[in-house]
């Protein structure tokens, strides 16, 4: 029996209710066209969640199958697994292809039906791995590949007024995250307890905010003690203690966006070395943020923030960039890696781009202070500066928790 290498889930069902306006899609879609215009792109094939996401309004699920995106100066068109049904059909802004798994490499077969006449094809060199270069090769051997993958990160960066405004949103529904951590941080209750209680928390507000949306990928990082001395630490059974070095990390999630709000906390007391180094942690936090103008290099914001923990011997504990650019973005699927506050960084900031300030140090166990102190804001910069859209309080002043 001879099945169908294609399908159709077109029309089943109405398209949901769009992320953003019909405007604002054909914004980004008719920005990258102008790129694939300029360099004779006949048409591109995205691949990663991120373009995928921000070209299209579609967020997929992996699960080992191939999904794409076919851009060209005409048509938008999503490429999703028969699993998946009509949801990438009634998500996508534009139209949509499904290929089964009745035959191998059906997923080349819905490209090969896309890009009939192409003979550049842009596709994300950062995103395409050795095997699914290889088997384009093979399926479409008289075709270029270009990288579309850089000038698609360029454009994201700079965010559109709908952009910020659903990052404002998400970063005022971290803020609830965050004050939900410390109703729940008490002596004696375990991180998994309070990191259920903050996504509990932060689901509830999106579902309410965008009653519409989907609800997939928020969550808590909550850690205690030693466990504070990475930033992407998972969460454990371990139970607070008095004395405890606390961080909450709170990550809603909606449509692909990504917000966080980090803090540091103390469990009931904290010890006088403890207090210095969160306290110069946060004086370093302030004057980063008031680095973050137009004009200002993120390397030169990075070198000025290291040498003041050098002034105070502790550059040595410092372990990553001071911020990175905020927008389609996962711990699972990458991040607009042009725009961070890190030494090998010369991008220049601009109005229109979303960027974080969270300085961290992580004193070594056993030593006085022990532990990772971090705070972390999300700003927009503006013509004049910047707004900070993080509304959450910080430093010993206000994160000393009873008990």
């Amino acid at each position: 029996m001879q099945m169908p290498s294609l399908q159709s889930f077109v029309d089943n069902g109405p398209k949901a209710k769009a992320t953003f306006s019909a405007a604002e899609m054909r914004r980004r879609q008719d920005a990258i066209r102008r790129h694939m215009s300029e360099q004779d792109i006949d048409a591109a094939l995205f691949s990663s969640y991120h373009n995928i996401c921000y070209y299209s309004d579609f967020m997929y699920c992996y699960f080992g199958r191939n999904y794409g995106l076919v851009v060209d100066q005409e048509n938008v068109t999503s490429i999703s697994a028969g699993i998946d049904g009509g949801q990438p059909w009634r998500r996508t802004s534009g139209s949509n292809i499904t290929y089964t798994d009745w035959q191998k490499d059906n997923f080349f077969k819905a490209v090969q039906e896309l890009t009939g006449n192409v003979k550049r094809l842009g596709i994300e060199f950062d995103h395409c791995n050795l095997d699914q270069l290889q088997r384009l090769k093979a399926a479409f051997p008289g075709m270029e590949f270009v990288d579309i993958a850089a000038p698609a990160m360029r454009l994201r960066m700079i965010k559109s007024a709908e952009e910020i405004a659903h990052i404002t949103q998400m970063t005022r529904i971290a803020d609830i995250g965050g004050a939900a951590c410390v109703e729940a941080a008490q002596i004696g209750v375990s991180e998994m307890e309070v990191a259920l209680h903050s996504t509990a928390t932060m689901v509830r507000e999106i579902a309410k905010t965008w009653p519409d949306g989907e609800l997939l990928d928020t969550w808590t990082w909550f850690q205690s003690g030693l466990n504070t001395d990475g930033a992407h630490n998972p969460v454990t059974s371990r139970i607070i203690q008095r004395g405890d070095i606390l961080s909450l990390n709170c990550f809603p999630m909606v449509a692909g966006y990504y917000v966080a709000l980090e803090r540091t906390l103390f469990a009931g007391v904290a010890c006088d070395e403890s207090l210095r180094l969160w306290q110069l942690n946060c004086d370093i936090h302030d004057r980063g943020k008031e680095l973050l103008v137009p004009g200002n290099k993120c390397s030169e914001i990075a070198a000025e923030l290291n040498q003041m923990y050098a002034e105070h011997d502790l550059l040595q504990y410092r372990s990553f960039g001071y911020g990175h650019s905020f927008g389609i973005l996962s711990h699972y699927y990458g991040r607009e890696a042009g725009l961070e506050l890190r030494e090998d960084c010369d991008t220049v900031l601009e109005p229109g781009m979303v960027i974080s300030m969270e300085p961290m140090i992580t004193i070594p166990d056993g030593m006085p202070g022990a532990g990772g102190y971090r705070e972390h804001d999300i700003l927009v910069i503006n013509e004049k500066g910047n707004d900070n859209i993080t509304a959450f309080p910080y430093g010993p002043e206000h994160l000393i928790l009873p008990g």
